[in-house]
């Protein structure tokens, strides 16, 4: 997959899976006042389907028809929060490939939406008992990982296995990244961002210590359900959608990138998602929220005077049958 460079978005494109990456880096100046310093945020929720996931999509398909593991026709199945779905249901669409999301119940109806509109077949699993809507936990999650697998067997489909697929952390590693160190002139002190499948974190930590070893790379976690960092799980129901599964291990990270963990309250996402969207013009989720929450932990602690990167996730348009914009 060829990064586009902003004067390429002069020209016409074959499809809208070229639209995808080269989102604008933009600082957070609103936010952090007369803080000594800066937080630059990636606009993800640019990308055509609103999310960073679109990249993810894109690169999982194209090394697999590279590889001759996705033959022409089949069906790719996989289980999503809305986001990777969405993603993999435009590249489907475009490429001619059947698209079945396997989606829980406690996730926005929006996302269902959207992915049945770009012509994916959705299944939605109910939650886990006792889980309360628009709250997913691991269990949860459990529930959607095995209705996937026995999808796939039963129509003997490419499974595209964002967590555990090598190609989720290399887009990141091949686009997101070096797109954010072109755009800050390499002048990047510290980076964090909501441990969800971990390809984002794990590529992005990966270019990092490669371009300075001096970057310091922090996991975001949702308070209460901070698995990764070793800590007990005490509120696995968190409202966070997209990540903090209390999964302990994410096989697209590499552990020696991680240079701490940050905890963000749910009550604290959601002040700072509608911080952004009032002061700064972005109108994003719950776990862009939770990023700039934690950049401005950092900008307050340990990195006060230097420049934090993070991720602005997804769309606000993704959470508007929910709370976060009640």
């Amino acid at each position: 997959m060829q990064s586009i460079a902003m004067a390429d978005r002069n020209r016409v494109l074959p499809s809208v899976i070229e639209a995808i990456g080269q989102t604008p880096l933009i600082e957070l100046s609103r936010l952090t006042g007369e803080a000594p310093g800066r937080i630059l945020a990636k606009a993800e929720f640019l990308n055509p389907g609103y999310s960073k996931k679109d990249r993810m999509a894109r690169q999982i398909i194209e090394d697999a028809e590279a590889s001759g593991e996705l033959r022409a026709g089949q069906t790719v199945v996989e289980l999503t929060s809305g986001n990777a779905g969405t993603g993999l249901a435009i590249v489907c669409a475009v490429k001619g490939y059947p698209f079945v999301a396997v989606m829980s119940r406690g996730n926005s109806p929006e996302r269902a939406r959207m992915m049945s509109s770009l012509g994916a077949e959705v299944v939605l699993v109910n939650q886990a008992t006792g889980s309360p809507p628009g709250q997913v936990s691991g269990d949860d999650l459990a529930l959607v990982e095995a209705e996937a697998r026995r999808l796939v067997a039963e129509r003997s489909a490419f499974r595209a296995d964002q967590f555990r697929n090598r190609s989720n952390a290399r887009a990141h590693y091949r686009h997101t990244a070096t797109e954010i160190l072109a755009q800050s002139g390499g002048e990047v002190d510290a980076f964090c961002d909501f441990a969800g499948s971990g390809g984002t974190f794990g590529g992005c930590a990966a270019r990092f210590k490669e371009h300075r070893s001096e970057i310091r790379c922090y996991a975001v976690e949702p308070e209460g359900a901070a698995a990764l960092s070793g800590q007990s799980v005490t509120r696995p129901n968190h409202r966070i959608q997209g990540g903090g599964y209390s999964m302990p291990d994410l096989e697209l990270v590499d552990r020696r990138h991680i240079d701490g963990y940050l905890q963000v309250s749910d009550e604290r996402a959601v002040e700072v998602a509608r911080r952004l969207a009032r002061e700064e013009g972005l109108f994003t989720g719950f776990s862009s929220g939770a990023n700039v929450a934690a950049a401005l932990q950092l900008l307050a602690g340990p990195h006060r005077g230097q420049t934090i990167v993070t991720l602005l996730n997804d769309s606000g348009l993704k959470y508007l049958s929910g709370d976060l914009w009640a």
